[in-house]
Order: structure tokens, then sequence, then C-alpha cells
């Protein structure tokens, strides 16, 4: 990347830094038409939402400069609405908590936030909103790096709502050429794979499963009708932030029992020997390996290949 494209993207960045700063009010003297700053919130916020803290602990979880924070809780300390207690296991720590007078401050703050943020997100239609908290969710994500926390949120597997497949269309594309080199080509072989599934859809034999969080869609994948005895799996993708969570496998199989309660006798598949990842979820699932083909496309040299799984009766 050049040096003027990535300067560009910095100004980006700080132009939705301005925008959003100013949009929830945090530019306001005080926020919430309080006499507080929004650093004092966030530090009332944590503690009205633990037991019991430590000042180490505020200071990971906010990332402030300790000395700053010193401060913060001497000011609240002499205006009653903080009480240190020492810690059993290391007597130079002080577990800290609001008092009732802490509480009693903080929980008009804490109204006012929530009527703020609703009053922001009723203006806006409910796909709106949805695409608002996926795009968040994106944001939290990628800047703190995949914590642990917010990896352990659990997931829902559900079937596809309007706009998704716009959606499995779209993220195929991009994250196909940024892991593999796969031009716009393989991008119209997705949604020509699409349409045909949306334009001849068999509820009875046919589903679209997606993976979702917090309204943010982290996974997909399809099975569609090729015989009356044949089932195919389709469009197997799961988000770069949610791999290592075993969604993958779990759309496998899902796949993989609906197949057999609908009576199918077979489930097959085609994909390419690179997908390596891919390639491991099928053989776990019991498929297995039977015609291997070169080929060129999507400007690259490849080596596709087609993996069969037999299937028994229904449990």
């Amino acid at each position: 990347m050049g040096a003027s494209a990535f300067g560009q993207r910095v100004q980006s960045v700080r132009r939705f830094n301005r925008f959003y700063t100013k949009q929830i009010g945090v530019l306001q003297e005080g926020l919430y038409r309080s006499a507080f700053s929004l650093t004092e919130v966030r530090v009332l916020y944590e503690l009205a939402h633990r037991n019991q803290a430590t000042a180490t602990e505020l200071c990971r979880e906010l990332g402030l400069d300790p000395g700053y924070l010193s401060r913060i809780l001497g000011s609240f300390e002499k205006r009653g609405f903080l009480e240190r207690t020492s810690s059993h296991e290391d007597a130079r720590q002080s577990l800290l908590s609001l008092t009732q007078q802490g509480r009693k401050v903080f929980a008009p703050l804490e109204k006012g936030s929530n009527q703020e943020t609703g009053k922001m997100l009723g203006t806006l239609p409910e796909p709106s909103q949805k695409n608002l908290l996926a795009a968040m969710g994106t944001i939290e994500t990628i800047l703190g790096n995949g914590s642990k926390r917010d990896r352990t949120k659990p997931y829902v597997l559900g079937s596809h709502q309007p706009g998704d497949m716009g959606w499995v269309v779209h993220r195929h594309g991009a994250l196909y050429w940024q892991e593999y080199g796969y031009d716009e080509r393989f991008e119209a072989l997705v949604a020509e794979i699409v349409a045909e599934f949306v334009q001849n859809f068999d509820a009875q034999r046919e589903r679209c499963w997606i993976a979702e969080r917090d309204g943010e869609i982290l996974g997909t994948v399809f099975l569609v009708k090729k015989s009356k005895e044949v089932a195919k799996l389709r469009l197997l993708l799961v988000e770069p932030t949610a791999r290592g969570l075993g969604i993958g496998k779990r759309l496998v199989e899902e796949c993989v029992q609906f197949a057999r309660r609908a009576g199918y006798k077979r489930v097959t598949l085609w994909t390419q020997s690179e997908l390596k990842a891919a390639r491991h979820l099928y053989e776990l699932a019991g498929f297995r390996l039977v015609h291997r083909k070169r080929h060129h496309s999507w400007s690259r040299n490849l080596v596709s290949e087609t993996w069969d799984l037999k299937l028994g009766a229904p449990f």
C-alpha cells in the first residue's frame, strides 16, 4: 500500500471519530447533562457493574494512566461515592465499590445513556439497526483483536432473511480475493449459485444456515437439491474473526443432519485442494475424496476436488 492510500485511510478513521463523538454527545462539557466527564462516567459504570474491583483492574479495562485514575478515585471518595476495603488475598490491594450514594448518583447517568442510545436507534428502521450493530461488532472485534470475552459470546443459527444473500455474494468475493487471489469471476459464480437457490428454493429439501452473533453474520452454508437422492453442500464460509469457534464444523453437521432427515442418500460437494480448513471439516464429517481435476479458473491454476458422503437412515 502506498503512503498516499494509507494517509487517506488515516483521514477516514479520523473523520469517523469526529462524526461519532458528536453523534453520542461526548463533546458536551458534562455527559448526559451531568457534571461528570466521559471518563468519570466510564469509571462509575465499571464500579457499578462489579461487586468489587481493584485500581489495577480498572486501569487495564479502561486503558487509563494509573495516576489519572487515582485522581478520579480520590475525588469520588471525597464526595462519598466510593469506599475501599482491604483485600484478604493481598493486603497491598484495596477493593473498590460504590457506596449507596455513589449508586444513587450513577442511576440517572445509566438511564440517560439508555435513553440517548434508544433515541438514536429508534430513528432507524429494523434493517438499518441490524446493519449498524453488525458494523459495530466488526469494529469491536478488529480493534479488540478478537478478545476471549468477545469470542465466548454465544452465536445462533437461523435460516436466511432478505439481504443475507447479498452478504453471501459480497463476502465470498472479498474473502476469496484477499486470501486466495480469486478474481471477480469467482464472485460471479457465487452470485449465480445464490440466484438459482433463491429462484428455485424447495423448503422441504433445501436450506441455508446463517450463523449470527449480536446481529453480525459469522458464517453460512447451503444444502441444495442435485437430484431426488443426492444433495449438494455449497458455499461454506466462516468469517476470519470467528474461526476456531467450531462454527464451520457445526454448519457442516447441520447440513448432513438435514440431508438425512430430508431422505437424501448421498451428499456431495465441490471444492479446491488449497482450501485446507474446509477439507479438514469435510473429512471429519465423514466425506471421502472421490475425484480430482486440474483446471485454470478465477486467474489461478487449481485442483478441484469432489467429496461424497453416503447417508444412512434418519436417527
